[in-house]
């Protein structure tokens, strides 16, 4: 099976970020002229602002480890400030201030540690694995903004179970109630377009190619299901899957296909090079490649949250702006040239808007064993 792919190399805009004094010279990234025109249109920028905060957001990248050695126990979570320009990281000791800003970052004052609230949240995530949440609770996630584990609660719910879960919820810390849409998983029946079908009846999105094959979403097909292309040809299997839980897999592919390290623009924008997996702050622009809704982007809101899908709980999610809708299940997040993760759910959709999560990619690879193809 051939396909011909069109690599955006010589129109690429050249992004090249220069980091601080504390931190190592920074790879020059490219970005695709079309990720610059759909960050143009779905965050409101000009061409030049897009330029400039993808340059931003690479460094926030690669300063972020250095940032949260250097607050190390007073490290209360770390966020790109797009007003600013850099990363924020927030310290609950000010003697530590000093030291973040040293490796690149811009210090503030918040009331309680990363680890803290990543504990109280592992606590509910536990709770929920023995006495699942009820269907009205969207979803909870530790913020280090609010210095509170955010519970999502679909609007107008009530009833015993949710004031229990809360009252439970309560116990592993503190907690800030919000309204939120419930969030399922994007999947879809067979229709036309760029996919790949799971068992001849379901269609889904490619993620990321790796050495072997390509990861997607779980809730896509399970273990041992075969899969065939865009073309109908074979492709291969699910060498592996999760859902619930988690919501990602490895496809391990033959049958001629083979593996290239791009997202595809669909003819909307130019396909975008994949160079590596540095995560992305929130705060940070990401774009997400789908077969039903192709190109759309928009901001990383949050890390490490659990969606609470009808199916179960998802663990260590990360939740954007972007739209998106049945079918884009499995397709690539990326930042720039950062591979982010695999489409997973949400709510909305591209044309009233919404939200979605990703499950990481580094995860997968880890999980698996697995390794980006890259340019």
């Amino acid at each position: 099976m051939r396909r011909r792919i069109a690599l955006a190399v010589g129109g690429a805009a050249v992004l090249t970020a220069s980091l601080t004094s504390a931190s190592a010279l920074a790879p020059v990234a490219q970005a695709s002229p079309g990720l610059i025109a759909a960050m143009q249109r779905d965050l409101g920028l000009t061409a030049a602002q897009a330029s400039t905060r993808l340059t931003q957001e690479m460094t926030a990248s690669r300063v972020l480890p250095a940032a949260q050695r250097a607050a190390g126990a007073a490290f209360g979570g770390a966020w790109f400030d797009p007003a600013l320009g850099e990363l924020v990281v927030g310290v609950t000791d000010p003697a530590a201030a000093p030291a973040v800003r040293e490796a690149g970052a811009a210090p503030t004052a918040v009331a309680i540690s990363a680890a803290r609230l990543d504990a109280a949240k592992a606590e509910i995530d536990m709770s929920a694995k023995t006495r699942p949440a009820p269907a009205a609770v969207s979803g909870w996630r530790a913020d280090p903004r609010s210095g509170s584990v955010v519970v999502a609660l679909r609007p107008g719910a009530y009833g015993s179970d949710v004031d229990d879960f809360l009252a439970r919820a309560r116990k592993s810390g503190p907690v800030t109630v919000v309204t939120a849409p419930k969030a399922e998983p994007f999947a879809a029946g067979t229709v036309g377009g760029d996919p790949y079908y799971i068992n001849g009846n379901t269609r889904c999105s490619i993620g990321f190619s790796v050495h072997g094959g390509f990861v997607s979403a779980g809730h896509c097909g399970g273990t041992g299901s075969s899969v065939v292309g865009w073309d109908g040809s074979a492709m291969g299997n699910f060498a592996g899957s999760s859902f619930p839980g988690n919501d990602y897999a490895f496809i391990r592919i033959g049958n001629g296909w083979w593996t290239a390290p791009v997202v595809l623009g669909w003819g909307t924008v130019s396909d975008a090079l994949v160079r590596g997996s540095w995560v992305a702050p929130v705060g940070t622009s990401v774009c997400r490649s789908g077969s039903t809704t192709h190109w759309h982007c928009g901001t990383v809101l949050g890390h490490n949250e659990t969606v609470n899908y009808s199916q179960g709980a998802v663990h260590q999610m990360t939740r954007t702006n972007v739209c998106a809708e049945p079918g884009d299940s499995g397709g690539s997040f990326i930042t720039g040239d950062q591979a982010q993760g695999v489409t997973s759910g949400g709510w909305g959709n591209c044309g009233s808007g919404g939200e979605t999560w990703f499950q990481p990619v580094n995860e997968i690879l880890q999980n698996y064993g697995l390794s980006l193809v890259t340019a």
